[in-house]
């Protein structure tokens, strides 16, 4: 039994960070600091001055635990990571989790290409951002890649050249064939220069020279190729045209404005490169109901600049950060060399950060009845569910579906929701070790065994510490069964063997196959007109029924579906099927006579007499 008053006692006066778990073993906050004797006895003193948040957090901790380190800046660092990896409810996150896109050169090969990145690795070629926008860096690449007549193969150069025809792109007058030797390796290298020219923002040349194709084209009537130059030109036009506040100093910088209403807020991102706008993006926090603006403007810089691996020399603020200092030196660190944090008060870098200000207010217009229609579709319709079936707190829902073919294989399903969103990271299939034929029942029972007699054991040589990558591990609020009375006394059963206490109810549908209400406790609960929960309720049957569908056509696909009929001689597929048609499941033919197999179409006697000692014989 964990005691909170005696272990605080025991706290050290050392920079950590500590971790608050509830009832269910979730980690529900995770905090740092300087001290963490002071710190994290100040949630268990006097609740006069804490917010109904943290009166709310502290309520529902059962435990904690905490991990020393050699420094603030240390901790900091093991914060964010933490932060990123369990989410906690309670602490302001940030919820787009993005990973920023790069162009990249691969200057390491002897004709280099210019592909889309998602991450920057050390391969010794060139990359460009990050940028904000996958779209962009698409078309650019695209751009690029037309003007300049750049490659886009796979091919291993110089080793495959000649090896194969060329490629469509070549007959399109988009690529010089290197593939084919049709261009030096010089010359290939010098295109490759002026597209890097190109994404370091030099587009005068590159316009000037399209500029004078374009009209010696159309001295010559060349018009198809002069409109062609026409549209190249327009698209680097347009390209440049986003880029549209230029900075004289030529700085890499960011510019974080935040607008905030009730619950939600929205921090808006400028990321100027070279001087340039290269991207503007916005994030949406949660968790911000008490939380002062620079908590907020601080939460987000950790959690923004802890997922990305490119820091700007300079980071424009709308509020200040707390912990500044520290938080300074560890981007600093990360950087590698002085990463400054600017609040302006006048002058141009305030007129920048006004204009992301009026760009997060809108968003949070805009977006607010979105939101309202998304957690009404979640969470709401998780509240509308606890409220049906009388069980408060309702997060995690589980729901199994068996599919079969002919009774030759059985799978199942097992779906995870989690606030009314889906969870494929928890999803998991069976393969059907101990039934055969179709008989749901025993198939649904030795799933649910199987699921819930794993993650017993687990949690039993763990302690009862869930493991984060094993979903097992965590049980459900209420067992969702595809079916009505029969398939929830079968979860009943199983768990009662087990010795679990878990809810279960049944999905039940009408006579079209739609979701029709509920089974709990011996009696059949009907949605509401309208009710969110019904259509919840509906994407969770239909998931799990998707997801078995799904594995048994990729076992059809990899010709992994086998019947013990297929080993025995003369019984092909024909004949496999007229005997699963007329018996129905593998049981009855292994107990049929031969007279009664002979009486199946397409089986001979002597087929009959095969089968017949197939079974019967060592």
């Amino acid at each position: 039994m964990f005691d909170i008053q005696e272990e605080l006692k025991k706290l050290p006066e050392k920079p950590g960070v500590y971790l608050m778990h509830d009832k269910n073993d979730e980690i529900i906050y995770v905090g740092k600091a300087i001290i963490l004797k002071n710190r994290v006895r100040q949630y268990f003193q006097s609740s006069r001055n804490q917010t109904a948040k943290i009166k709310k957090m502290v309520s529902q901790i059962a435990y904690f635990e905490y991990i020393i380190t050699g420094s603030e800046l240390e901790a900091l660092v093991l914060e964010c990571n933490l932060i990123k990896e369990h989410r906690p409810k309670y602490n302001t996150m940030l919820k787009d989790d993005k990973n920023y896109p790069y162009i990249k050169v691969t200057v390491n090969e002897e004709y280099p290409r210019i592909l889309f990145a998602r991450t920057m690795k050390r391969d010794k070629a060139k990359y460009y951002g990050p940028y904000t926008s996958a779209g962009a860096v698409k078309d650019t690449i695209e751009l690029v890649t037309k003007i300049y007549k750049i490659r886009t193969c796979n091919r291993r150069l110089p080793r495959d050249i000649g090896k194969e025809r060329p490629c469509l792109y070549h007959h399109m007058k988009q690529c010089d064939a290197p593939c084919q030797g049709y261009i030096s390796k010089e010359a290939y290298g010098e295109s490759i220069k002026k597209a890097i020219d190109f994404l370091k923002g030099d587009y005068k040349e590159v316009v000037k020279q399209l500029e004078e194709k374009m009209t010696d084209a159309a001295s010559k009537m060349e018009f198809e190729q002069a409109a062609e130059y026409r549209d190249l030109i327009a698209s680097i036009k347009q390209i440049s045209e986003r880029q549209n506040i230029n900075q004289n100093d030529m700085e890499d910088q960011d510019v974080i404005a935040l607008a905030k209403a009730s619950e939600e807020a929205v921090a808006a991102v400028f990321s100027i490169r070279n001087g340039k706008l290269l991207g503007r993006e916005h994030y949406h926090m949660t968790g911000v109901e008490d939380a002062s603006m620079e908590e907020i403007m601080t939460a987000f810089v950790k959690q923004l600049y802890a997922g990305t691996p490119f820091l700007p020399k300079e980071i424009i603020l709308q509020y200040p950060v707390n912990e500044e200092k520290v938080i300074s030196e560890w981007l600093t660190q990360k950087k590698g060399r002085k990463v400054s944090l600017v609040v302006p008060k006048k002058g141009r870098r305030h007129s920048l950060m006004e204009l992301a200000y009026k760009n997060a207010s809108t968003v949070l217009i805009q977006d607010g009845e979105r939101l309202k229609r998304e957690e009404k579709k979640t969470l709401g319709a998780m509240r509308e569910l606890s409220e049906l079936l009388g069980l408060p707190g309702i997060r995690r829902l589980e729901a199994f579906d068996i599919s079969n073919t002919n009774g030759f294989e059985n799978v199942a399903s097992m779906v995870v929701f989690e606030d009314g969103k889906k969870k494929p990271r928890d999803y998991r299939k069976f393969k059907m070790k101990t039934v055969t034929g179709p008989d749901d029942y025993r198939s649904m029972e030795e799933v649910l065994t199987r699921r819930f007699e794993h993650g017993k054991q687990v949690l039993e040589e763990r302690g009862g510490v869930k493991d984060e990558y094993d979903s097992f591990t965590k049980f459900p609020d209420v067992i969702m069964m595809d079916g009505g009375k029969g398939q929830v006394n079968v979860a009943l059963k199983v768990l009662a063997q087990l010795k679990l206490n878990i809810p279960v109810c049944g999905m039940v549908k009408d006579d079209n196959h739609r979701t029709r209400g509920l089974y709990y406790n011996n009696e059949e609960i009907m949605f509401p007109r309208g009710s969110e929960a019904f259509l919840m309720v509906t994407r969770l049957q239909d998931e799990a029924h998707r997801f078995a569908i799904e594995y048994h056509k990729n076992l059809r696909g990899k010709s992994q579906i086998h019947s013990v009929l297929d080993d025995i001689k003369g019984v092909g597929p024909q004949r496999r099927k007229a005997l699963m048609r007329h018996f129905k499941d593998i049981q009855k033919i292994r107990e049929a006579s031969v007279e009664e197999l002979t009486g199946v179409d397409q089986i001979t006697e002597n087929i009959a007499l095969e089968i017949y000692r197939f079974f019967h014989e060592a």
